[in-house]
């Protein structure tokens, strides 16, 4: 309505000044000054046309003062002074092809996901199926964080981290949807930290540049728990959540149990040499199941281990490594691929003993282009009387991969892994797989 008033108010304004002193004037001043006189003239009459028009609809009078369209100040909710916020994680897709040699893998199992060698089929020789292909953004990470300056000097921080490897929330027919995970989630003041975090048992930092999720699965330990840490120059010491695994009696299905009164205690030294880092470890954790009713059980035990881990520099390149032991170490190494203990016939515990390592060697070839060369293994001494044989005995994997960053934070890699996994009874079964990547982080 009010573009065709304009049309009409300068139709006859221009109409009405066609005969006039006023066109007179704007013949002499030029068609410039005649133009800009005019398209004042209709912005007036329009302001005055907009405020008749309030008046009668009783609407508010229109501000003359432009409304920003972006927020001046940053966005600090209850944010106490002096805090700083820390937002960082990467994007990953995984394209996977695997081939399992002796039997099939269950198509919604996280074997399919990343390298987990208790998901390898085992025992059916000549019936592999064909090779699978898989691909996801699971690992997709996302990490926020705070730093705060306090008054006496000193810095509290918290972290919460979290990837996309929880529940299915859609399928691969059409959504490809999931949950998110929480991986981290502690603040630390001073030599403390509370919350959830890596195992003070493990060293995160000699973990190797890998494809795949965790990489030497095998011979490493990967548990993340909610602890209270606390660290004195090279020492730390940790108190951690306890949980125990059980394989019943004649083997089945695991039994996790929650009956432990007493946290996991772990303690660590780091050695911080000139040409990289050394690190020794020790657990010692309560073993405990309880049930009530016939046939109750009420036992425990006492678990324990040692673990030595390092990374040594050769120029721009460097050699990762670890070694553990113990027994009742089940759910620390390889994702919980043998169990803590295991319940014989009068109901009590008997720990498993075992031992898990790996090597890696990280050549890098310019500064795009590195590789990483890894070894990894792990062998369990089960009482098959009591296991039964069905109870994971041993596994072992090498892989070699090769990661390409044509930019800065783009990462493109391929990596290549045989595995084999053997179970008591002394069958086996193995797996090839090919893994691309392509990763940005931010």
């Amino acid at each position: 309505m009010i573009k065709l008033r304009k049309v009409v108010i300068v139709s006859a304004m221009a109409t009405g000044m066609a005969g006039s002193p006023l066109a007179a004037r704007a013949a002499e001043t030029g068609a410039d000054e005649q133009q800009r006189k005019l398209e004042a003239r209709v912005e007036e009459l329009e302001r005055q046309l907009r405020e008749l028009t309030q008046k009668t609809s009783g609407a508010p009078a229109a501000t003359t003062v432009d409304t920003p369209t972006v927020q001046a100040k940053p966005i600090t909710p209850n944010a106490v002074a002096g805090t700083r916020f820390i937002y960082s994680g990467f994007v990953k897709l995984d394209a996977l092809w695997s081939d399992y040699q002796d039997g099939e893998i269950a198509d919604g199992s996280i074997g399919r996901d990343f390298y987990l060698p208790s998901t390898i089929p085992v025992g059916g020789v000549g019936v592999g199926e064909g090779v699978d292909f898989d691909s996801h953004i699971k690992q997709s990470r996302f990490i926020f964080g705070t730093d705060t300056d306090l008054a006496g000097g000193g810095l509290l921080s918290s972290r919460l981290e979290v990837d996309l490897y929880g529940s299915a929330l859609g399928d691969e027919r059409a959504t490809n949807t999931y949950g998110v995970q929480v991986r981290h989630a502690y603040l630390q003041y001073g030599r403390w930290l509370v919350g959830q975090t890596w195992s003070n048992f493990m060293d995160a930092t000699t973990l190797p540049e890998t494809a795949d999720f965790i990489g030497p699965t095998d011979g490493t330990i990967f548990v993340r728990e909610p602890m209270v840490r606390y660290t004195l120059g090279n020492w730390s010491f940790s108190a951690e959540n306890p949980e125990t695994t059980i394989t019943p009696l004649g083997g089945g299905t695991r039994i996790a149990s929650d009956d432990n009164n007493i946290p996991d205690l772990t303690a660590a030294y780091t050695w911080k040499l000139g040409v990289g880092t050394l690190r020794a470890a020790a657990l010692v954790r309560q073993l405990k199941y309880e049930t009530t009713g016939v046939g109750a059980v009420n036992d425990s035990t006492q678990g324990a281990a040692l673990s030595l881990a390092g990374k040594i520099n050769f120029g721009k390149h460097d050699l990762r490594f670890a070694i553990t032991g113990g027994a009742g170490l089940g759910r620390y190494v390889g994702v919980n691929f043998a169990n803590d203990a295991v319940l014989t016939a009068t109901g009590e515990l008997e720990t498993i003993s075992g031992w898990a390592a790996f090597a890696a060697w990280r050549q890098v070839w310019n500064d795009r282009v590195r590789s990483t060369l890894m070894v990894s293994a792990s062998d369990y001494d089960n009482d098959a009387r009591l296991t039964g044989g069905n109870a994971n005995k041993s596994s072992w994997s090498w892989a070699f991969n090769t990661f390409y960053s044509p930019l800065a934070k783009l990462d493109l890699g391929v990596e290549l892994r045989i595995a084999e996994r053997e179970i008591q009874s002394g069958a086996s079964g193995s797996m090839r797989r090919l893994q691309a990547v392509a990763r940005y982080s931010f």
